[in-house]
């Protein structure tokens, strides 16, 4: 099973509080060198990994003096802004030695649930790592209320792994994997190896909250394998204090809790769109963009010869032949106006005519499905 992780080109790797600030001590700037240095030899093999650190608080905390994790939200917000500054300015240090450039990307839940803002995260996230940038991401907790008393940052990699189609989420924690009881009270527990994402099972073997400094736990890590595993992402649980953990995971070795997903990124995308979303327009094709979409090519605003309804970048729409017959479905990268705009011409005309440039396919194969 675990071959399909060292098949992976892009990777979300997700490490708690207790990890990157000691269990509570201050920022652990030796393990954030020690990330750094797996993650630049993962990129020398040609694979994208993108980070997503909680820590914020918990270093905001240290930095304020504070034993006890407070419960206004106030001060919560007030040491997330405070550890913010230096959690980045770590990270910074810690890949500038490798030669790695990384950027602050700070998200919330509601950026990855309305759509425009979705798209736009995914744009961001998309150039920063077409530029070799690696991105490191955390949950905004200065403007953020509901999800920080829940620390739920395994979500957030979750998200961001349907967000990148990623081919694997690596959710590193203070503890070994997923076992059959909580370990800390059960001796006999057993370390869960392999699995499935959605199996029913796991939830009731993970229930517990995390520590005071890691507000989690292994069950929003349990849950988190299974949105992940909506886009075809496998998920491992596995000890961010095993030594080379990133890079001997992806050598297939049998590290923590590898939590399969049921089908490919790809699939499970197309599955999703097929599916689940309501078409809101058309855009009639010529033949040639039709001949296209059957070899499996993207569509180009060059194949467009008009556009029916009013929708948004982002919205599902039909893709037609001259005659009315439906070719595919996909999410589109630009609005209708924007469509009716650069329909019937080339891609390069695209910046001059709307004054920016998203992309130049009006619809990526990747987000296609052929009717």
């Amino acid at each position: 099973m675990r071959a399909r992780i060292e098949r992976a080109k892009r990777l979300i790797v997700k490490v708690g509080s207790a990890l990157v600030t000691n269990n509570g001590a201050g920022l652990d700037l030796g393990a954030l060198q020690e990330w750094a240095r797996q993650i630049a030899a993962l990129r020398t093999e040609g694979r994208e990994v993108l980070l997503v650190s909680s820590g914020a608080i918990a270093a905001g905390m240290q930095r304020l003096g504070w034993v006890a994790r407070p419960h206004a939200m106030h001060e919560l917000q007030a040491a997330a802004a405070v550890g913010q500054m230096g959690l980045a300015q770590a990270y910074e240090g810690a890949f500038s030695g490798y030669g790695l450039v990384c950027a602050q990307v700070l998200l919330t839940h509601e950026d990855l649930a309305d759509r425009t803002r979705y798209l736009n995260a995914r744009s961001t996230l998309s150039t920063l790592m077409e530029l070799g940038v690696v991105p490191v991401i955390n949950e905004n907790d200065t403007v953020v209320y509901e999800e920080i008393k829940f620390g739920d940052n395994d979500t957030l990699g979750a998200l961001v792994a349907n967000l990148t189609e990623a081919d694997c989420l690596i959710i590193l924690t203070d503890q070994n994997g997923l076992y059959t009881a909580d370990p800390r009270k059960d001796p006999a527990a057993t370390l869960i190896s392999e699995g499935d994402a959605d199996d029913a099972r796991f939830e009731a073997m993970a229930g517990g909250a995390g520590s005071g400094i890691s507000r989690g736990g292994m069950i929003t890590k349990v849950r988190a394998a299974r949105r992940a595993a909506r886009s075809g992402a496998d998920t491992v649980i596995a000890s961010g204090r095993e030594p080379d953990v990133l890079l001997r995971l992806v050598r297939g070795e049998a590290l923590g809790s590898y939590l399969k997903a049921g089908s490919s990124p790809l699939a499970a995308r197309k599955q999703w769109l097929a599916d689940h979303l309501q078409m809101v327009g058309t855009v009639t094709l010529d033949e040639g963009a039709a001949r296209a979409l059957r070899q499996g090519r993207s569509l180009l605003p060059v194949g467009v010869i008009d556009v029916q309804g009013q929708f948004e970048r982002g919205a599902v729409v039909a893709c037609r032949d001259a005659q009315g017959n439906e070719l595919a479905r996909g999410l589109i990268n630009y609005s209708a106006s924007e469509t009716r705009r650069i329909a019937r011409r080339a891609s390069s005309e695209i910046e001059a005519l709307l004054g920016y440039i998203d992309t130049e396919e009006l619809i990526h194969r990747d987000n296609m499905v052929l009717a």
